[in-house]
């Protein structure tokens, strides 16, 4: 139900229209008796009609009043034609109907619409004068995109266009319907509707993705140790229909390459990492590429370059145990021969005492500032027990871990002096459940090997081959173990690298050997003591190899970026346009204890050289623990320079490569589904490419464009809710008067 006075247009139903007039009449009622009680007749008439316009404004609210102004347009009617002009477009996929081409070829989607706007279809629109066609782009690909940041907008286009025609017929958009920017296409859709403007779609391209192998990613670290193996991962998807044996290669600069071959397997991502070896300190730049396979349409997403840094390290590791057991004499000797690593030694004898000589201490650090400077702490056959660590040293080696990047590594061994870290800080730490009724953990007759479970057979820490080919076939020939600690299972959150070989519990094969992260440390499960027995018959390639790889697996954050007074550590280590980084710094003051009373903050340079401040927040002052973000705005190199305040040493310097994401990319299989639902909440067709007959003949059968209406609701306007509040506010101050009269 409906009405109109001249522009005002009401629209009630039939219950708020008669809720409305019940209520006109009675109020109108009962301010007639009112008036004719009252003894002061004029006051009381002049507040009883705003009684009554008050409730009539009310009334007309409810009813949804409407100003409606209604423009006939002085032009022709147009049609206009939108046309996706980005990047995407230049896929060759797209074929030719009989109406644009003799002969059936296959062209790329720009030359189809160029083909299109160019052929007679439209003439006949324009005939005699009925219409005016009108063509224009949209997401037209700058020449140059130094940002990453070109993309297909589908919706912008047809709201600008809405806004800026009053007399349109129709609208026709062809592309291949893949966006990636923007609000959805179907609330521009929406909005035609509401127009009475219909949309006609035509799809180009094949819904089908092109035969490609495409390197989606390469997610190598910013850093590595010279004459250390570096673990590479990269992503390649696959879209052939046939299972592709080839060869990734990895090229420096000066020609030097590692191989592997890979298997990809159809219509799938393949996950997987090469090693590359540092041979010298500073910046190299470095290409991952596969070769083009037979049938591959698409050629330029097969490569991709990034720099990496190889740099000296001088790790400080901090080893505990109780008793000189094999495993931690051999471990001992490893760190020690080990140029890159500073050794020290705590070592717990009870029949004995402490340990002495060289590389050991003769007790734990007391303090902060001397228990910071370690990067790893393994942890042997100790515990809070007298004679051994407290507990509130068990809380400085938490609190290494969490604030200050540190790693720690559990060891436990046959005389379960472990299980006592369990009523400790260290118990959240742990990695594994540990069976209590098993303190001494399980011996065996016979040796039993490690399996490594598959995070673990491309985990770097378990790397123990010059490639991941053989890696598999050494840890097969390892020399098993004859005790292994009482682990029930991991738990969550953690990754498990290995597991017992021939035992089994409830929850599945016994992880022996378990990561996690620990805010921003690392920590490190070994569940068996028989790592020493890996130097049988090969001396100590293995065993060498394989607690290097530990100690720089957990120190490598902490080492970042580090100077006398700040340490500075950063997620993600490869951001990209628009990801927002997270800084992690650690602060001391001029004696060397963690900075509790100072500020730290980062200085960033942006590739196109603006600068911003980022002050970092104190996280945990007691460690001198600081953190902060900010945004990635483009690719290149984003240098940081952060300095402590009152700081007299060099600030500390680093950078932070960003990557641009190319958001269009070629190959990519059209989105037909986009364009039919548009065009249907348009109240439109999608055309197909052979039926372009059909869409003139639709177009030119539409009826003339309805004027354009301009509708105000007034009773959702702020102006009316004022005047409703204003009457009854006057109303009320009228009758207090009148009452005091």
């Amino acid at each position: 139900m409906s009405f109109s006075i001249s522009n005002l247009h009401f629209s009630p139903t039939p219950l708020t229209l008669t809720i409305g007039l019940l209520a006109l009449a009675v109020i109108l009622v009962l301010s007639v008796l009112s008036w004719k009680r009252s003894p002061h007749r004029r006051r009381t008439a002049i507040l009883e009609t705003l009684r009554v316009v008050s409730t009539l404004l009310v009334v007309l609210l409810l009813w949804k009043p409407e100003w409606l102004t209604i423009t006939h347009p002085q032009t022709k009617p147009r049609i206009a034609i939108l046309w996706d002009d980005s990047k995407s477009m230049s896929t060759v996929d797209a074929a030719l109907p009989p109406s644009l081409s003799d002969k059936a070829t296959i062209v790329s989607r720009a030359d189809w619409v160029k083909k299109a706007l160019g052929s007679d279809l439209w003439k006949p629109l324009e005939a005699n004068g009925a219409n005016e066609v009108l063509t224009q782009p949209f997401s037209t690909a700058p020449a140059e995109d130094p940002s990453g940041t070109a993309g297909t907008d589908m919706t912008s286009p047809i709201e600008g266009l809405l806004e800026q025609e009053d007399n349109l017929r129709a609208v026709v958009m062809i592309g291949d319907g893949d966006f990636n920017l923007g609000q959805p296409p179907v609330s521009a859709a929406q909005r035609m509707k509401l127009r009475g403007i219909p949309l006609f779609t035509i799809p180009v391209g094949s819904s089908v993705r092109l035969p490609d192998l495409d390197l989606l990613n390469v997610t190598a670290p910013t850093y590595g140790i010279v004459g250390e193996n570096v673990q590479i991962p990269f992503t390649i998807r696959s879209s052939l229909d046939r299972e592709v044996r080839t060869v990734v290669r990895l090229r420096d600069e000066q020609g030097r390459e590692r191989t592997k071959d890979i298997t990809l397997a159809p219509g799938v991502e393949t996950y997987d990492s090469i090693l590359w070896k540092l041979e010298k300190e500073g910046s190299a730049t470095l290409e991952l590429s596969i070769p083009v396979a037979n049938g591959e349409r698409v050629e330029s997403n097969n490569s991709r370059k990034f720099n990496i840094s190889g740099r000296p390290e001088k790790i400080r590791v901090l080893v505990v145990e109780s008793n000189p057991r094999w495993e931690y004499r051999y471990l001992r000797n490893a760190l020690s021969r080990d140029p890159g690593v500073e050794l020290s030694c705590l070592l717990f004898t009870p029949q004995l005492g402490l340990g002495e000589g060289h590389d050991y201490i003769s007790e734990f650090p007391s303090k902060l500032q001397d228990l910071a400077k370690y990067d790893v702490i393994f942890l042997g056959d100790v515990g809070a027990v007298p004679g051994q660590l407290t507990k509130e040293q068990c809380e400085l080696i938490r609190g290494l871990v969490e604030n200050q990047a540190s790693g720690v590594v559990f060891m436990p061994g046959p005389q379960g002096n472990q299980f006592s870290f369990l009523d400790t800080a260290l118990s959240d730490l742990m990695p594994v459940v540990l069976d209590e009724t098993q303190k001494t953990g399980f011996s065996e007759g016979i040796p039993s090997p490690l399996n490594l479970t598959s995070e673990g057979r491309g985990s770097l820490l378990t790397m123990l081959g010059d490639t991941e080919d053989e890696n598999p076939q050494i840890w097969r020939r390892l020399p098993g173990f004859y005790w292994h600690a009482p682990v029930v299972k991991a738990k969550g959150g953690t990754e498990v690298l290995a597991v017992h070989g021939n035992r089994r519990g409830k929850f599945g094969p016994v992880p022996l050997l378990v990561t996690k992260a620990a805010r921003n440390g690392k920590v490190l499960f070994m569940g068996i003591d028989s790592a020493w027995r890996w130097r049988k018959g090969v001396e100590d390639l293995y065993h060498y190899r394989f607690w290097g790889q530990v100690a720089r697996w957990m120190s490598y954050q902490r080492n970042m970026a580090s100077g006398q007074r700040v340490r500075l550590y950063f997620t993600p280590e490869r951001p990209t346009p628009g990801d927002a980084v997270t800084l992690n710094a650690n602060a001391f003051d001029p004696n060397g204890a963690p900075l509790q009373n100072g500020t730290v903050a980062v200085d960033v340079t942006a590739p196109d050289g603006k600068t911003q401040r980022v002050e970092l927040q104190a996280n945990n002052a007691a460690w001198g623990a600081f953190t902060g973000r900010f945004k990635i705005e483009g690719p290149g190199a984003w240098k940081l320079r952060a300095t402590a305040g009152g700081a007299e040493d060099k600030p500390v310097e680093t950078t932070i490569l960003a990557q641009g994401i190319q958001i269009e990319k070629t190959g990519q299989p059209a989105r037909p589904e986009v364009f039919a639902e548009m065009a249907k909440v348009a109240h439109g067709r999608s055309i197909q490419p052979d039926q372009l007959g059909d869409l003139v003949k639709e177009i030119r059968a539409l009826p003339e464009p309805r004027p354009l209406e301009n509708r105000i609701q007034l009773w959702s306007h702020w102006a009316a809710v004022a005047a409703v509040v204003l009457l009854l506010g006057i109303f009320w101050t009228g009758r207090k008067f009148n009452g005091a009269f």
